[in-house]
């Protein structure tokens, strides 16, 4: 019983002291209506709403037009009543009005999305998309009331931009249709409804839907879906089924359709157009990618409860996608045994060649790099970690893309030492991730991490979401250990799987998970407009005693290796974890015993490179 009560004193003391953390007023409102929970859970009147999506789409690949139809059952799961529904619609990005975060080409334009048919509940809504963005409100002619569900009927169509890019036609027989149908945008407990426009620097938020979908591609396309493919019989000549299937079971690569087998017409039914059916519950996001001649390799893993399937789509002459399906078989089952060390969720993988080095649920569309392995090999590692974030967890990544990418840079950098070694994957996290960043002193690139994500721009957008963000996680990983700082990860997963967290979510879930108040930590790392900077001020040897005087000039609390380099020529390493910061943040006193003479002493931060490196030493 007295632990009992000390372990709720230490609960509501960590609850106390998460408020030392700095909320939006919004944000705020939230735990106050108990939607969310300062332990770091869903609140006891935590919701989100959801949508059930039928849709049939074809895409004609002489005219380039994506059309369709769908119907959406949509729930109100919030305690308010909605007067209007708001209409998300991402590809309007490409209509020539379109606000966009940079200058694009004449082959990215395009006239957006036409509505033909808009109803809600049986009531026919006179829409008209032409001034649309990517995102618009409809207001309903009777409110869609708490708890209650809508039925919306939508036809459409879009044409696919020339530019391909996260979507588009990689080439006049190849497309990626990503973000293709008019969607209901998130309604949740801290902003309502999600209203901000898509600009093409940040990326997405969607709620946890189920869909349905029957795609019609012109004879001898094949299609690639996120989801569980239906019908592989009605649409796959005989021998081709037979090799798909056999991948389904297969640890070994195999060939369904060579770019010839494509090019023969032999791959598809002989009919005019095929449906390709797919289904999969539970997503944020569906999309799908087709082509008439793209090489079509399998095979599959197994994981701990199921044999996921693993596909590529690629032009013959890609090296690096040769090797795709081996590398994605490997990085399912990396991630789900070591980090995050959470099982892969779904059953299929798939990637595209592409423009876009972009992450979807159950997809990938990657640039190829045939001349660097390593760096193709990186790409999907991390396009690939995005299941985990922004997926698995359904993160607002446009507000907070260091909710995803962050952890996604640090599960490449993770899997990259297993794949590369420790040393070439530090050289290459150092040289590809922090170094253009610390080697910039401008203003923009020390925004505190916890800058909304539409609010910083350029380098500064990029390093906060990539390199600060998974410096961050990296630094906590180093402070907490490897099996604490995984079982406060897995609690937080556990917590937000399905669901949508915001950055206090994590934090105070971390804060539970591990047993510790590091409140310190996340303010130090995500408030504030701190680099990475240590320098030794003075090095002393008193008998058998050293002593460094360490100032934290940039103030991040990162982990450091010292070096002391002895007069007979041996050199000692220690390392020192974040720790060292946790009761002052800007100075610290190392005091090493010793039984030889020190000739110098060094700092090394490693992946934690240092703005002034050359005051980092100090001779003796």
């Amino acid at each position: 019983m007295k632990r009992l009560v000390l372990g709720l004193l230490l609960l509501v003391s960590w609850q106390f002291s998460a408020q030392e953390l700095y909320m939006p007023r919004n944000i705020k409102k939230a735990y106050e209506n108990g939607t969310r929970d300062l332990s770091g859970a869903p609140g006891k009147n935590y919701w989100q709403n959801k949508g059930v999506y039928n849709v049939e789409v074809k895409v004609d690949a002489s005219s380039k037009i994506v059309s369709g139809k769908e119907t959406i059952v949509y729930t109100n799961n919030s305690p308010n009543d909605l007067n209007e529904l708001a209409i998300r619609f991402v590809n309007n990005l490409h209509k020539p009005q379109a606000p966009r975060s940079g200058v694009v080409s004449k082959d990215f334009l395009s006239s957006g999305l036409h509505i033909k048919s808009f109803i809600v509940n049986g009531e026919k809504y006179n829409v008209d998309s032409e001034g649309w963005g990517t995102v618009e409100k409809v207001k309903l002619n009777s409110a869609l009331k708490s708890k209650a569900k809508a039925e919306i009927k939508i036809e459409w169509e879009y044409p696919l931009s020339v530019q391909s890019g996260r979507e588009g036609q990689i080439d006049p027989e190849t497309f990626y249709v990503a973000y293709s149908f008019p969607r209901v945008s998130v309604y949740d407990d801290y902003n309502g409804w999600d209203m901000l426009p898509h600009s093409d620097r940040q990326e997405f938020y969607n709620d946890f839907n189920d869909y349905n979908f029957a795609i019609s591609a012109p004879k001898n396309y094949v299609v690639w879906a996120t989801g569980d493919f239906l019908n592989p019989e009605n649409v796959l000549q005989s021998e081709y089924l037979k090799r798909y299937r056999s991948s389904l079971k297969s640890d070994k690569v195999i060939h369904v359709a060579t770019e010839h087998e494509m090019k023969s017409g032999k791959v598809t039914k002989p009919n005019k157009w095929n449906i390709w059916k797919f289904k999969v519950n539970n997503i944020t996001d569906f999309c799908f990618a087709m082509s008439n001649h793209y090489a079509w390799d399998a095979a599959s893993v197994q994981l701990k409860t199921k044999r996921a399937s693993v596909q590529a789509g690629y032009k013959p002459d890609a090296k690096d996608f040769e090797h795709y399906v081996e590398w994605m078989q490997y990085n399912l089952d990396w991630f789900s045994k070591n980090w995050p060390g959470v099982e892969y969720p779904y059953n299929a993988m798939t990637a595209i060649q592409g423009f876009a080095d972009m992450e979807y649920p159950m997809m990938i569309n990657d640039t190829s790099i045939p001349d660097d392995f390593q760096d193709a090999r990186l790409t999907a590692d991390h396009e690939i970690a995005h299941t985990y974030f922004p997926f698995y967890m359904g993160i607002n990544e446009t507000r907070y893309a260091f909710m995803d990418e962050g952890w996604a840079t640090t599960l490449e950098y993770l899997i990259g030492i297993d794949e590369n070694g420790e040393a070439k994957a530090k050289e290459f996290y150092k040289n590809f991730r922090v170094k253009r960043w610390i080697n910039d002193p401008s203003s923009e690139q020390d925004q505190p991490i916890i800058t909304m994500s539409t609010q910083v721009s350029g380098a500064g957008y990029g390093n906060n979401s990539y390199v600060k963000a998974s410096l961050s996680y990296l630094a906590l990983k180093d402070y907490l250990g490897d099996d604490l700082f995984k079982k406060a990860l897995h609690h937080y997963m556990d917590n937000w799987n399905g669901k949508h967290p915001i950055p206090w979510d994590y934090f105070y879930s971390m804060n539970t998970g591990s047993g510790k108040n590091l409140n310190w930590f996340f303010n130090n790392w995500f408030y504030t407009n701190n680099y990475i900077d240590l320098k030794v001020t003075n090095a002393t040897q008193m008998n058998d005693l050293l002593s460094v005087n360490v100032d934290n000039v940039g103030g991040f609390a990162i982990p450091f290796d010292t070096e002391i380099n002895y007069e007979d020529g041996t050199v000692e390493k220690l390392h020192f974890s974040p720790s060292v910061w946790e009761k002052d943040q800007k100075q610290t006193l190392i005091t090493v015993p010793i039984k030889k003479k020190v000739k110098s002493v060094n700092l090394d931060g490693g992946i934690f490179m240092d703005y002034t490196p050359k005051d980092n030493s100090r001779n003796l």
